[in-house]
């Protein structure tokens, strides 16, 4: 049996557009996604199998290409889709804060950059650009590494601050492990961007180390 042979009320994408999403499960949203199963399940099924197997809606999706591939009916290019939709996601996100008139105090900063940063599977380095009145300018990120560690060179900053004509600026990174706390060496990299930066006169509000679901502010520590 298929999607197709379910009564109309039962059939996920007539459910989503009779009720809206927020009625339908984890594994309809994923079917609607799917369109078409596999191997003999319809993409019901085969949602549900796929959630089974990897521990859950967020498990799937971060999973790295290799163990993503192993799932059963699933190849690189829905791997590509929802890729493409998670970060389409997160750019929504994204332009929610590139249209307000002022970052709402660091709770506000601190809950974008987690979503911004919550299924990346190594670490980036990020600025969040801001100018005399503390409006945002822009949000970029810079700097791409490895699972531990990401490598900063001051210089790069100073000169995209000169360019966006930035007066101040908030410092992001995150942490793939999920643990927010700063190391010694965040602390250091912080102390050497305040000081190039001292330098032509822009200030660094704050540095936030997003994890999982969580985030340090140093401005919240007194480490600014």
């Amino acid at each position: 049996m298929t999607i197709k042979n379910f009564p109309a009320a039962e059939r996920p994408r007539e459910r989503l557009l009779t009720h809206g999403p927020l009625p339908l499960t984890d594994a309809e949203l994923l079917a609607i996604f799917l369109r078409t199963g596999s191997a003999g399940r319809d993409a019901l099924a085969l949602a549900r199998e796929l959630l089974h197997l990897s521990g859950g809606l967020r498990r799937l999706l971060e999973l790295p290409l290799e163990d993503f591939l192993g799932m059963p009916g699933l190849g690189l290019a829905r791997y590509a889709e929802l890729q493409a939709a998670l970060e389409l996601t997160r750019r929504y996100f994204r332009s929610g804060l590139e249209q307000r008139d002022l970052i709402s105090g660091p709770q506000g900063a601190k809950d974008f950059l987690v979503a911004q940063f919550k299924t990346l599977r190594r670490e980036v380095f990020a600025c969040l650009f801001l100018d005399t009145r503390h409006q945002l300018i822009a949000f970029e990120t810079l700097f791409f590494g490895t699972l531990d560690a990401t490598t900063v060179h001051p210089r790069e900053v100073v000169r995209r601050v000169l360019e966006l004509n930035a007066a101040a600026v908030i410092l992001a990174h995150n942490h793939p492990s999920g643990v927010a706390e700063p190391s010694t060496a965040d602390q250091a990299l912080t102390q050497r961007l305040r000081d190039a930066l001292a330098l032509i006169d822009v200030r660094v509000l704050d540095h936030i180390v997003a994890g999982d679901g969580s985030a340090v502010s140093f401005a919240d520590r007194g480490w600014l």
